[in-house]
């Protein structure tokens, strides 16, 4: 079953006084791309939170949110009083002396300045990061059930355009009757005006029918042809096959070029047209598969 790199999933958890909230989302990357948003308090995670994700998620380039609300009234900052003095001590005399007609907000501006504010450093423990584990084990499980759905609309259509494909393929032998006649009125033709001549190379003559022969047949193309697509189909069915169905399809496109570059037929060509049209159609999907 094939899976989507495109994906969504959020989590909201409460427990011991906090409001723990995840919002991960997902789209196509060529390998792991992941982007973490977490609170100062859980930065010396973010390794081990990274890792898991690639775990899990393998490719893609993802983004993970964590969003912390604490129910309790105290806030873990504090103000830095001796720092706070140091500064009203040494500002307002200047105030004084240069501007006196002025009453400034001490206390808005000193709090802005350097120093003055620090975050008390709330450590984490152990169960407390295994709530927050849990909780974006639960979005990321979210993402993948969005990932396999996505994944199976997906696989839908690209079997829709492999059938495609195919059908446009049959539709070349009900022309190859007239393509052989036009090749062979073609051959005949050409053959009279060399035999015309009263010298020519024998040995030359043989290779380049011979090569002209072979140029003009395109049944293996055809027959390999059909064989990349039933393999496209059965390659569907393996877990995280994208970059296998690339491929795959690479070996279609180079087997819809030769038939275009030999077919020497207005209708076969203009059916090749279309098997192209189908075939970038898939490749612009398989650009989404994991």
């Amino acid at each position: 079953m094939l899976k989507s790199m495109t994906g969504f999933g959020k989590t909201v958890n409460e427990n011991s006084g906090k409001k723990i909230t995840i919002e991960i989302k997902s789209l196509n990357s060529k390998q792991a791309d992941v982007y973490i948003k977490l609170p100062f308090a859980y930065r010396e995670k973010e390794t081990e939170i990274r890792n898991d994700i690639i775990k899990q998620l393998e490719r893609g380039k993802i983004e993970l949110s964590v969003f912390i609300e604490s129910k309790q009234i105290d806030k873990p900052v504090s103000i830095n009083k001796d720092v706070f003095a140091s500064y009203y001590n040494q500002l307002k005399p200047i105030q004084e002396e240069l501007f006196p007609d002025q009453n400034p907000d001490w206390a808005t501006i000193i709090t802005r300045l350097p120093e003055i504010l620090s975050q008390n450093v709330v450590e984490v423990d152990e169960n407390e990061w295994k709530v927050l584990q849990e909780t974006i084990n639960s979005a990321v499980l979210q993402l993948i059930e969005f990932r396999n759905t996505e994944g199976k609309v997906l696989e839908n259509e690209l079997l829709k355009r492999i059938s495609n494909i195919e059908s446009l393929h049959s539709q070349v032998a009900k022309h190859e009757p007239q393509r052989m006649e036009t090749v062979r009125t073609r051959l005949n033709q050409n053959l009279s005006e060399l035999l015309a001549k009263e010298s020519f190379d024998k040995n030359r003559f043989e290779q380049e029918l011979i090569y002209y022969l072979e140029k003009m047949d395109f049944t293996e193309e055809k027959v390999r042809l059909s064989n990349h697509c039933k393999y496209f189909r059965e390659t569907c069915k393996e877990e995280n096959s994208g970059r296998k169905l690339g491929f795959i399809c690479q070996e279609i496109g180079r087997e819809i070029n030769t038939l275009g570059s030999k077919a020497n037929h207005t209708e076969i060509q203009q059916i090749v047209v279309q098997m192209k049209d189908e075939l970038e159609k898939v490749k612009e999907q398989l650009l989404n598969i994991l």
